[in-house]
This record gives structure tokens, C-alpha cells and sequence, in this order.
């Protein structure tokens, strides 16, 4: 049965039966229950098609991303992507990646929006200043930036807490007696990685130490540039006592680096890494600075983004998780470390 025979069926015009299926207000509340109850009966199952032309929506949610080689072995995206596209099948909704070069990401913002492909987006990785976060903002685009910006309007985001992740790590170290502490950072445009660098530095302040310039290395993204990082601090007289890595990409090369080098991990150079290293380097029990649930996260930021779309207000979408450290092999307390 179709919209058509269920309207003739209650003797009603197609456009009421409609808006009382679809819970527009000003349909009554006795005729609702009237139409609901009969498509019930009936087994009526709406047109998903007819119903997202009227609603003026696609039912596809969507998030823009320059794909990088090592995005395909980040296990700790394509568990938040999972955590979304589960989220999205369960309310019969899609979700679509749309991968494009650096320089094509913003023109393909602009195109989206203005053809309205997607009912929502989801933007990654942000930047201190973030132009797409800014267009999205003001072209009035349902969109949950995972991470935050600096943007005076109210925007909706989901984060995890970066400065107390990089304080926890720092206050570990410390308390081992490690001063000399270097830190690998990702791109210092991206907003984490200038909020981690921001608490390093602020940490070592209130521990009454300065950041050693030699050991503030930052631009590293992947497996190479970790382990050329790692490579750079090694070859610092004196060598830090231990180091922190900000993103668990670079991570993995830091390490790798260290293994190569016959450096005792834990007992020359503590390391601590932000993400999971779970799979990434067997038999190396790494310390990390772990953002829980990524599946649950991915989840909720759909639920944001859907909560959005129904005209729940932007500052009202806002949400910081909690990171944990998680112990491993590779911290130790500080000891005479090889020049």
C-alpha cells in the first residue's frame, strides 16, 4: 500500500497523512494517532526515496578527508569510521568518505554544501585556524568538527582532553625523576598537536624546567618521520632522558628507531606514545596515552551530528573525553644515560 491508497483508505488528503506520519505540529494530535494506527494495521511502509525528497534530505552523512598513505594502517580511525557507519546503518542512514588531495579539500567543502549531498558532515584533524570549520560555520552546515578550533561562534565538537593526556604523561615522568624530556609532535597547525606541545611546555614550567629547544621536534605524521625525529634526538649531547610522541603514527618509527639503535627501551630512554600501538610493533609493550572506545566515540559524534540536523543547538554539542595512561614496559626511573 502506497501514500496514496492509505489516504483514500482514511479519506483523508495526502499531504495530512503525510505530515502526520512525518510529526509535523500542526497536525492534531487525534489525527496522528489516527494515521499511525491505521498505517500500523495495514503493514504501510513509507517510500525512504519520496520520504527524504519531502524532508528535504539524503539520508547520507559524510566526512571529507585528504587520505595519506598511513591512514589505511591507523587502525584508531578506522575504528572511530566503524563506530560511525554502525551508528548510521542502525537509523538506515549511510555514511560516504570522500577522499581528496590537500589542495582539492576546501573546493570540495564548497562543493557539497552548495548541492547539499550530505544532510551532515563530520570534520577531522582541525586546525588551529580552521577554514573549513569557519565556511561550514557560516554557511549554516550541520557539521561536528572532531576536535576543536578557534572559532568564536558556537560550533558543535568532540575531543578528547589533549592537555591533560600530555600533564598525565609528563607528571609519570617526573615522578621518575626524567628532566631532560623531549617531545615528537605531528604538525603543529593541527589543533591536538599545539594543545599537547602548549601542556608539555606548561607542565615543565610548573616543575620549575625549561623545554630544551634541541628536544622540541615537531612535523612528523607518519612512521618515517617518527623514526627520522628519533634519529635527530639521538644524536643530542646529552640525550633527553625520555621521550613523549603525540600521535601513535610516529610513534611506531620512534620506536622502530630506538629498536635499531640497541637503546634499552624503559632503562636508557623512557617513551611514551599518544594512541594505541596495539598490532603495530609485536613485543614492544609500549606506554601509552590511550583515547578510550574509539568505536564509542565514532558513535557519538553520529549521534551529535543527528541531534544536530533535528535542531538541537550547536552549543549544546559539545563534548570532552578523558584520556588514560596506560602503563607499560618502556617508562622507567631515570638513570645515567649514554651520551
Amino acid at each position: 500500500m502506497n501514500l496514496a491508497h492509505l489516504a483514500n483508505h482514511l479519506g483523508m488528503s495526502k499531504t495530512t497523512v503525510s505530515r502526520a506520519l512525518n510529526g509535523y505540529p500542526e497536525v492534531n494530535v487525534r489525527t496522528r494517532e489516527r494515521v499511525l494506527k491505521a498505517a500500523k494495521e495495514v503493514g504501510y511502509q513509507p517510500n525512504p526515496m519520496a520520504r527524504s525528497l519531502a524532508l528535504g534530505r539524503t539520508n547520507v552523512f559524510g566526512i571529507i578527508h585528504p587520505l595519506q598513505a598511513a591512514d589505511l594502517a591507523d587502525t584508531m580511525f578506522l575504528d572511530v569510521v566503524a563506530g560511525m557507519s554502525a551508528a548510521l546503518e542502525a537509523v538506515s542512514k549511510n555514511l560516504i568518505i570522500a577522499p581528496v588531495s590537500p589542495a582539492a579539500e576546501q573546493p570540495s567543502y564548497q562543493h557539497i554544501v552548495r548541492g547539499r549531498r550530505v544532510d551532515g558532515l563530520v570534520v577531522g584533524r582541525t586546525m588551529v585556524q580552521d577554514e573549513r570549520i569557519a565556511f561550514l560555520s557560516k554557511a549554516k552546515f550541520p557539521f561536528v568538527a572532531h576536535g576543536r578550533t578557534e572559532l568564536k561562534a558556537p560550533y558543535a565538537w568532540f575531543d578528547y582532553d589533549n592537555e591533560a593526556g600530555i600533564r598525565m604523561a609528563m607528571e609519570r615522568l617526573l615522578g621518575l625523576g626524567h628532566q631532560r624530556v623531549a617531545l615528537i609532535s605531528a604538525p603543529l597547525e593541527l589543533n591536538f598537536a599545539r594543545q599537547r606541545k602548549d601542556s608539555f611546555i606548561a607542565t615543565m614550567a610548573a616543575a620549575g624546567l625549561s623545554a630544551d629547544p634541541r628536544y622540541l621536534i615537531d612535523n612528523t605524521l607518519d612512521r618515517r618521520s617518527g623514526y627520522q625525529a628519533m634519529q635527530q634526538l639521538l644524536a643530542c649531547t646529552p640525550r633527553p632522558t625520555a621521550v613523549i610522541v603525540d600521535n601513535h603514527l610516529s610513534g611506531v618509527g620512534a620506536v622502530r628507531a630506538l629498536l635499531d639503535e640497541g637503546v634499552e627501551i624503559g632503562k636508557e630512554i623512557s617513551v611514551i606514545v599518544w594512541g594505541s600501538m596495539a598490532d603495530t610493533l609485536a613485543g614492544a609493550n609500549v606506554t601509552t596515552i590511550d583515547q578510550p572506545e574509539p568505536r564509542k566515540a565514532g558513535a557519538r559524534m553520529v549521534e551529535m551530528l543527528l541531534a544536530l540536523v533535528d535542531g538541537t543547538p550547536a552549543s549544546e554539542l559539545q563534548e570532552l573525553w578523558q584520556p588514560l595512561l596506560q602503563e607499560g614496559a618502556t617508562i622507567g626511573p631515570v638513570r645515567a644515560c649514554r651520551a
